[in-house]
């Protein structure tokens, strides 16, 4: 068989010219910018929207060019193309959430000399990863009179951290036996919030507090910040890895940091949205919450929200149309990462449907696991389609399954989109170290990614 006729991979950084890397750079050192400062669905969104603004975007759905937040953790935004809406639109959806420590309803205890906030953990998380390591607080504390208190702390060098302790090694003889999925209990997932206190601090009635160091803690924190222990009953605080994204290696050619999964996505396809030209169909994208925890709630993909904002679109651009027209002739791109081929553990992967960093997006057919049970699966026409498009542009892409069948899988929301009728598939870019404190991306996928989104929405599929 002539090679011509065999399939192989392109690996971006093989035919990337010194224009190409440059432009590569420039976008990841936004990136990097943007993954430092977005933390949260809510910091996301807000992120999201302020751009759209900046760049004529309006709540007023009769304009050429809306956005609509819900809640401040999920968002909707759209422009007119050239073609009717009877065509559908170009749809690219994102989540905005990733793992994390939630603080409880009732957080804060004291025990053995310090005083501690109990945490109940969100999304996939392998809960040693998050064992003495530097934490920041994000959130928001909401008063019973309806004020919002948003809340960072621990990203400002002159701000204190947190974190949770992590058991000696000397001491661990049982531990260090016991399987990694009962080894650490989620009990003790406890961030370490204080540990002084003076005389002085005192119980309600005057008395000596028998919790010294949480009474004083709860002194400080009303102090500083005019929060009362009730008030963390009705909070949203989240407890993520403190300090800034980085780029990685002597050559600079991977992205280090948190909530790549799935911001990496959300990042691209914004920068996307705004450079795209010339649409043919209506574009948009849908940045859904709740994705890592099944995607249900009235901010997940599984709720009408984005139902909603196209019925109110249609009204606005095209009273005539039918919504439901609209939806079933949308096509999607459900943007989601992939696991990338692992260097020490190429044992877990079936190698040849394995996704590489620096190959470019990652087209995953189908998702769900063992069987492809939970799976939207894409039709041979609409990939097919997608593949001519990317490599009439000469985009790098590739396709990977997420691990070895019967050993690994996952979910995304595609399936919530298929539930229209609409022709969608997964399409992201490679991660590796995927739902840890500290992902990687590649530089030169961050740039393709971006690149096959704004491809999809000028074209005319």
């Amino acid at each position: 068989m002539s090679t011509s006729l065999a399939y192989k991979p392109k690996n971006i950084w093989e035919t990337a010219d010194a224009k190409t890397r440059k432009a590569m750079e420039v976008l990841a050192q936004r990136y990097v910018n943007f993954l430092t400062h977005c933390k949260t669905e809510r910091e996301t969104v807000a992120y999201v929207r302020e751009q759209l603004i900046k760049h004529g975007y309006s709540e007023d759905f009769t304009k050429d060019c809306v956005v609509r937040p819900l809640r401040g953790k999920a968002l909707f935004a759209a422009r007119r193309g050239s073609l009717p809406l009877t065509q559908g639109l170009a749809l690219v959806t994102a989540h905005a959430d990733s793992p994390r420590l939630d603080f409880k309803q009732r957080p804060l205890i004291e025990q053995a000399s310090v005083a501690q906030a109990k945490t109940h953990y969100y999304g996939g998380i392998r809960k040693y990863q998050w064992l003495a390591r530097p934490l920041a607080l994000h959130g928001v504390v909401v008063r019973d009179n309806g004020q919002t208190l948003p809340i960072t702390i621990g990203e400002d060098p002159k701000e204190p951290v947190f974190c949770i302790a992590d058991l000696l090694p000397h001491l661990a003889q049982q531990q260090v036996k016991q399987p990694v999925n009962e080894a650490f209990d989620a009990e003790k997932l406890n961030i370490i919030l204080a540990h002084g206190f003076s005389k002085k601090a005192k119980g309600g009635r005057g008395d000596e507090h028998k919790d010294p160091i949480k009474t004083q803690l709860l002194d400080l924190l009303y102090r500083k910040y005019g929060i009362a222990e009730e008030d963390f009953i009705t909070a949203e605080l989240q407890a993520v890895p403190a300090g800034p994204a980085h780029f990685v290696g002597f050559d600079a050619s991977l992205v280090g940091g948190y909530g790549q999964d799935d911001r990496i996505c959300i990042f691209t396809a914004l920068e996307a949205l705004l450079e795209a030209e010339g649409p043919g169909r209506s574009i948009a994208v849908m940045f859904w919450d709740k994705e890592e925890i099944g995607s249900d709630g009235a901010t997940g993909a599984s709720s009408r929200f984005l139902q909603y904002c196209v019925e109110d679109l249609v009204s606005a651009w095209s009273p005539d149309v039918n919504p439901s027209h609209v939806l079933f002739e949308t096509c999607a791109l459900s943007a989601d990462v992939n696991g990338a081929l692992d260097p020490d553990y190429q044992d877990v992967h079936e190698k040849q449907n394995a996704a590489q960093l620096g190959y470019g997006p990652v087209f995953c057919k189908f998702t769900g696991s063992r069987g492809k049970y939970g799976a939207s699966e894409a039709d041979a026409e609409f990939f097919a389609a997608l593949r001519g498009l990317l490599n009439a542009k000469g985009i790098a892409w590739q396709a990977a399954e997420l691990g070895k069948v019967d050993h690994g899988g996952g979910g995304t929301v595609a399936l919530f989109l298929a539930a229209y009728g609409m022709r969608v598939i997964d399409l992201g870019p490679a991660i590796l170290s995927m739902h840890s404190p500290f992902e990687l991306a590649s530089i030169a996928d961050v740039y393709a990614t971006k690149q096959a989104y704004k491809a999809f929405f000028e074209a005319q599929l």
